[in-house]
């Protein structure tokens, strides 16, 4: 599950990057803004493909340039200040282009009076990067998430239920007032992360058919210090604001889980008999979420700040984080019936074994998620 979180999406493609070494493939992906995007580039092309499509896609979307990658941390904050300041007046190239016509002079009711930017370079990226013939073949199942502007309601564009075109990933990437809503069927669609910024419910509500691990990559973190000054200010409200209420979404998936587990146990001995004695389990499901911390070159608007070499820091970052992650390998420290549930605070130091926790659904903790530091 792939949260939303602009520029800083470059993360997921180091934490793909980890998952493909291993040969780790996931057999659905579900994703909001950003993360729609990165969820169409793996469902929209094959495995071996997938982290060479990434690589391109960053790449185009981001301006050339790697001087800033050598200098001072307070020196490269700067820089990304006029990265960002680029972006804004600028745009990013195969992603989004000003309207030099401002939307509050243009005829009401048109797209022009919409949004303060066309992603019509974006729609040709899409074209050119994802197969969609390939993720309408259902090799890889594939959820994005968007805001329906009639009602505020937040829709799962799913393929094994409808056809998935550029459109559906646009929508979910519409984020206002920057963006255009994107019409499909006759409905306007905003970002997902106006609802929620987690794809948590599309896999959340399917019941598993099988033992599942689910690894959630969130791009903001709930927690964070004091700010001392307007910088911090933007960044934690857009953190409060967009970390969504994730621990909240696991402990209700682990009450749901234990319930179900509990009442397996009651019912147990009528279905031993009716196996001929053998009792056999409900799938498992365990959870991997992993959250995404700026260095400290970062800026308030670094979701929106695209330099090559913050880019290929956030790539560095995710493949550094999933490879510690799975060297602990939590959803192993469970018993067979249990689910293991562990966070990890991506920070570039080691984790501590006596930190790792492993929630089981004997477990009477409301709490069911430990940080850790990767």
């Amino acid at each position: 599950m792939l949260q939303g979180g602009g520029s800083l999406g470059a993360y997921h493609l180091g934490v793909y990057q980890a998952l493909a070494e291993k040969s780790l493939h996931p057999h659905w992906v579900s994703g909001i803004s950003i993360g729609a995007f990165t969820a169409a580039l793996l469902a929209g092309n094959r495995p071996e493909r997938r982290v060479e499509r990434l690589e391109e896609f960053w790449r185009e979307i981001s301006w050339p340039g790697e001087w800033g990658s050598w200098l001072p941390v307070q020196w490269r904050k700067m820089a990304n200040m006029a990265s960002h300041a680029t972006s804004l007046l600028f745009g990013q190239p195969n992603f989004f282009a000003p309207r030099w016509v401002s939307p509050m002079l243009a005829p009401p009711g048109t797209t022009d009076a919409l949004s303060f930017y066309t992603t019509a370079p974006m729609r040709s990226t899409l074209r050119r990067l994802v197969d969609f013939e390939y993720i309408n073949s259902r090799a890889t199942r594939l959820s994005l998430g968007a805001a329906r502007l009639r009602d505020g309601e937040l829709v799962f564009f799913d393929n094994t239920r409808e056809p998935i075109g550029p459109e559906h990933v646009l929508a979910s990437g519409s984020l206002p007032p920057a963006f255009p809503p994107t019409r499909i069927n006759g409905e306007l669609y905003w970002d997902g992360g106006c609802v929620s910024n987690t794809p948590l419910n599309a896999i959340f509500e399917a019941p598993p058919e099988r033992d599942t691990i689910i690894f959630m990559i969130d791009l903001f973190d709930k927690a964070g210090p004091e700010p001392r000054g307007m910088d911090d200010v933007n960044w934690r409200a857009k953190s409060i604001q967009f970390a969504s209420r994730t621990s909240h979404h696991i402990a209700q998936m682990a009450r749901v889980h234990n319930m179900s587990q509990r009442l397996e146990r009651e019912r147990g001995g009528a279905a031993s008999f009716a196996n001929g004695g053998r009792r056999e389990r409900p799938p498992r499901r365990d959870i991997v979420h992993l959250v995404y911390k700026r260095g400290a070159d970062q800026t308030g608007d670094s979701d929106a700040e695209f330099s090559r070499w913050s880019i290929e820091e956030r790539r560095q970052d995710g493949y550094r984080d999933m490879k510690r992650v799975l060297e602990l390998a939590p959803w192993k420290r469970a018993p067979s019936n249990d689910m293991a549930a562990a966070s990890f605070s991506g920070s570039g130091h080691q984790a501590d074994e006596s930190d790792m926790l492993v929630h089981t659904a004997d477990s009477e903790r409301q709490e069911i998620s430990s940080h850790l530091h990767v």
